[in-house]
């Protein structure tokens, strides 16, 4: 009797084991599934958010893009204007660079808030390409500084103009183009004093050129004038020397021939006068 009590409870102690062991293995594929259901929702909600992420890049309108470029270019001539007004070597450049400080300044703040009203995040920092220009642009000195500047100032005022234009004439967004409108006339002024400076310098370095030229030109004309003149000089001299020497012989030679005429007339007369006696 006692035996039969122990081998069941034996069994009894096996099959709980048993039943144990069988409970954590199910638990433990319960949380592999959940862990791989878990990476998997997880790679998919990276997956989704990458693609959104995508589709916001690649649905840019162009009243966005208009917006990011006008930003971008406005802070650009705010901080070379900055140098300008510093560094320029003629009133004209440093006036001109105070301007587009002033002119730009007031242009970017009305973007930035009409960009803030429609949730658009705008740059508020120079880019790597525009960094590198300011760096270059800098390290000029200030003669050479005005004349690269100014240049750029045609170049990067004929671009913003453009772009302006085409907001102005075709934007979708009745804020963006409203302000593309009123800002143009702006862009416009700011393209014509830069091009009217870079005349002025055109005509200065053209001038100095003409006067160089003509100055060679003139040296040179004085030089063989000189040279006629000496040449002018040695004829008269030689001709001078060639008479000289010719009346000076002509008149010794007609001297001699009078001098022995005398003679002998003066001979003859004196022997014809006195007779032998």
């Amino acid at each position: 009797m006692r035996k039969n009590i122990t081998v069941s409870a034996t069994l009894a102690t096996v099959a709980a084991c048993a039943l144990l062991a069988v409970v954590a293995a199910a638990s433990g594929g319960g949380a592999g599934v959940q862990n791989t259901n878990s990476s998997t929702t997880q790679g998919n909600m990276n997956g989704n958010t990458g693609t959104s992420s995508g589709s916001m890049k690649m649905k840019m309108t162009a009243d966005q893009k208009f917006a990011m470029e006008a930003a971008m270019g406005g802070m650009a001539e705010v901080e070379m204007g900055r140098v300008a007004a510093q560094k320029g070597a003629s009133a004209e450049v440093r006036q001109f660079g105070q301007q587009m400080v002033d002119d730009h300044t007031k242009a970017n703040a009305e973007l930035m808030q009409i960009a803030e009203s429609k949730g658009m995040t705008l740059p508020t920092a120079l880019d790597a390409k525009h960094q590198m220009m300011m760096q270059k642009m800098s390290a000029l000195s200030a003669e050479k500084f005005d004349k690269e500047y100014v240049k750029m100032q045609v170049k990067d005022h004929k671009k913003m103009a453009a772009l302006f234009q085409k907001e102005a004439n075709s934007g979708m967004d009745a804020e963006l183009k409203a302000f593309a409108s009123r800002t143009l006339p702006t862009v416009q002024e700011h393209l014509q004093m830069a091009q009217r400076m870079h005349d002025k310098m055109s005509m200065r370095g053209g001038g100095m050129s003409n006067m160089n030229n003509n100055s060679g030109g003139m040296s040179g004309n004085m030089n063989s004038n000189a040279s006629n003149m000496n040449s002018n000089m040695g004829n008269m001299n030689s001709n001078m020397n060639s008479n000289m020497n010719r009346n000076s012989n002509s008149n010794m030679g007609n001297m001699n021939s009078n001098k022995n005429s005398n003679m002998n007339s003066n001979m003859n007369s004196n022997v014809n006068s006195n007779p032998p006696a």
